[in-house]
């Protein structure tokens, strides 16, 4: 080989060595398919859509930036993709991803010490968004160019122009955290992409070469781009849109604890069972009340409204803000106690089992019960006592004495179970733990819970959970009690008279339609419950104080109840069809009430439990017993009071002719005498004896 050769195959060598190096050298990273793009794009905010598809709410989940939905550029208007092309990469449509024009006249410019201007294009600014390492801070250097300028050519030849330019507009950064035109769009001008004006599109592409940039420094660049002889209009306009940040979403807000609730993942967008009318309907309604309560009596309160066919959640208003010092809390989810809203499932119990009829007569008479704590002595709200009353008024009418007899018949340990298979999952302690006092709701439960167990007894004893989402299951039905015991009760909550007494004849509870309804007050009126229903709707209120403390001069009927009842009203609007007649196994008969009591009615009755003449008890039929004192009751003798004022009178009920009182080992005579007694400071035994010398009752009571 002559040395000529030698040396041209020693240069070929090394032209094909530097061609190798500076290819790897400038080589780009791969860059994603445009599906792919579109794939991983993932929203700051998710979304919560109604049953017809409207959106109800939105939230902000990622905190790294902040992005909405992917926009279509079909979806953006015509003027802002123009302007913005004309402003940063005027031969877009021609160029194949780099404008060797432009390159030249910037080094043109730099060769001659005129200021340069950027030849970066369109296409190498979306190869440095889909790949930062092609445009990472102090990557400024010819290799870094040389990168960029290969990876946009390769990206012009596996992308359209239309879907470079769209991805461009959905990455790019336009001010402080918002990326993409959508977000720039809602934050900056409270508009949708496809209604940004002309004069929108200037400020938006004055915006992209600087995007911390004053107003004044915005509409001298917006003028320079319109090619305006009057550009006044930029000045305020730019002012405007750098102010106050507006909503990233056309959100109307209408479920906000909901939202907050369901929407956990970037993008996400969850159906729900809501009904946004309703939702609007039911917020309005708490929100009147609320207002004409005024905050220092009632702050807070919550409104669920459920279709009772399919179990669907048609309102979730978790709280309305207002004067709420808790407004983040959602107080249809939280445990707050029952107070009288359990009642309705002791008396059926009851019924089903048949302890008990709606015409059976119960003493609401003082009681006091003893118990592991002390003496449990239940009062009703009004502080009085009725005497003898049938178990339809004793219900409709909330009367607490009887309520509390009732769960002496049926057992607190059963109806504590009855109550967790209805739903109440919030009974996690056996029967012993809660007593007497869970006849009158001393459990905590959620308004939720108390909606979907009312929803049973409007649908004959069958519950379900109640579905929020339109993918959330629908499960097999659980029976809770019979068909007709769910029935009678229904009718007995649904009954005007009955419960007049105690509510008045012309209270928040009485409709022009047949509905069932119960209020509830817990202790220290803290929480105030409403919940009803009709054939086709439940509807549950909850008024109080998120933070727990108790309510001013609010009762059982000025609270929730007017909340459950414009709702109610509003919802039959359109639903107006004959209540549901009886089921099979309820049969009508007419009674009458032997001390004339309460007025002659037809009453309903399980099969086989009817009977036309209702009377009490009478004494020879009830096993004589102690009333006072109560067993394991605490005398204190006070000092300030005559001894002789501090006896303790001995009572007896039931037939106790020719029965007599020891007191320890004293007889102190006939107990129909009503002994006073004094016995001194100790432990005492007092036993009731009939005339064979059997004990059949005994009490034992401490003075101190």
């Amino acid at each position: 080989m002559t040395r000529s050769a030698r040396l041209v195959l020693a240069v070929t060598a090394a032209f094909i060595l530097v061609t190798a190096i500076l290819d790897l050298g400038t080589r780009p990273p791969p860059l994603p398919s445009y599906a792919a793009v579109r794939a991983h794009w993932r929203s700051s905010e998710a979304w919560l859509y109604d049953r017809h598809g409207a959106l109800i709410g939105s939230v902000r989940v990622d905190f790294a930036r902040r992005r909405l939905a992917w926009t279509p550029l079909a979806a953006v208007a015509p003027a802002v993709a123009d302007t913005i092309v004309a402003a940063e990469d005027h031969r877009f449509r021609t160029h194949g991803g780099v404008d060797w024009i432009a390159i030249a006249a910037s080094l043109r410019d730099r060769l001659t010490g005129k200021p340069t201007r950027g030849a970066s294009t369109l296409s190498m600014q979306v190869a440095g968004f889909l790949n930062p390492a092609l445009a990472a801070p102090g990557k400024r250097g010819w290799r870094d160019k040389v990168r960029q300028a290969r990876a946009a050519r390769a990206l012009e030849a596996t992308w359209s122009k239309d879907r470079i330019l769209e991805a461009y507009l959905n990455l790019a950064g336009f001010r402080g955290e918002a990326q993409g035109i959508g977000a720039a769009a809602l934050g900056l001008f409270g508009k949708t992409p496809a209604a940004l004006s002309r004069d929108d599109a200037l400020l938006l592409a004055a915006l992209l070469p600087r995007p911390q940039a004053s107003p004044e420094q915005l509409a001298r660049r917006a003028c320079a781009l319109s090619g305006s002889g009057n550009c006044a209009r930029f000045a305020g306009m730019a002012a405007s849109m750098l102010g106050p940040a507006r909503s990233l979403a056309l959100d109307p807000g209408l479920a906000p604890h909901l939202a907050d609730h369901l929407l956990t993942q970037p993008g996400a967008r969850i159906g729900t069972t809501l009904d946004a009318t309703v939702q609007r309907l039911a917020a309005a309604a708490l929100t009147r009340q609320l207002l004409g309560l005024g905050g220092t009596r009632a702050r807070d309160g919550a409104v669920i409204v459920v279709d009772n066919a399919s179990g669907d959640v048609l309102a979730w208003v978790g709280g309305i803000g207002g004067a709420s010092t808790a407004p983040l809390v959602d107080n249809a989810r939280a445990y707050r106690q029952a107070g009288s809203t359990l009642k309705p499932f002791l008396y059926a119990q009851a019924i089903e089992r048949g302890y008990l009829t709606a015409a059976s007569i119960l003493d609401d008479s003082p009681v006091q019960l003893d118990t592991a704590s002390g003496l449990y002595v239940p009062q009703n709200y009004d502080r009085a006592f009725k005497g003898p009353v049938s178990a339809r008024v004793a219900l409709a009418g909330s009367l607490n004495v009887p309520a509390v007899r009732t769960l002496l018949i049926v057992g607190v340990e059963p109806f504590r179970d009855r109550l967790w298979d209805t739903g109440y999952a919030g009974l996690v302690e056996d029967g012993g733990y809660y007593g007497f006092s869970l006849a009158l709701g001393s459990a905590e439960v959620t308004l939720a819970e108390q909606v979907a167990a009312y929803r049973a007894l409007a649908r004959g004893g069958r519950w379900s959970p109640l579905r929020v989402t339109v993918t959330d299951p629908r499960p097999k039905d659980r029976a809770t009690t019979t068909p007709a015991a769910a029935w009678i009760v229904t009718d007995m909550l649904a009954d005007n008279d009955a419960r007049a007494a105690t509510f008045g004849s012309d209270s928040a509870l009485r409709l022009p339609f047949r509905a069932g309804v119960k209020t509830g007050t817990s202790k220290a009126m803290r929480d105030n419950w409403c919940i009803g229903f009709t054939d086709h709707f439940t509807v549950g209120v909850w008024v109080g104080n998120a933070e727990g403390d108790p309510m001013r001069g609010v009762s059982g009927t000025s609270g929730a109840a007017p909340v459950w009842r414009d709702v109610m009203t509003a919802l039959a609007a359109g639903h107006r069809v004959p209540p549901a007649p009886p089921p099979p196994g309820v049969e009508p008969r007419r009674i009458v009430f032997a001390d004339a009591r309460e007025r002659p009615r037809r009453e309903w009755f399980v099969r086989g439990t009817a009977q036309s003449l209702i009377a009490a008890a009478p004494p020879a039929s009830r096993r004589p017993r102690f009333v006072n004192p109560a067993a394991g009751s605490v005398y204190a003798l006070d000092p300030d009071i005559p001894i002789d004022r501090q006896r303790i009178a001995v009572s007896v009920s039931g037939d106790a002719a020719r029965h007599r009182v020891v007191l320890d080992a004293r007889d102190l005579g006939a107990a129909d005498a009503k002994p006073l007694v004094l016995p001194g400071p100790g432990v005492h035994r007092l036993r009731l004896v009939d005339v064979a010398g059997h004990v059949v009752d005994q009490v034992r009571f401490t003075i101190r």
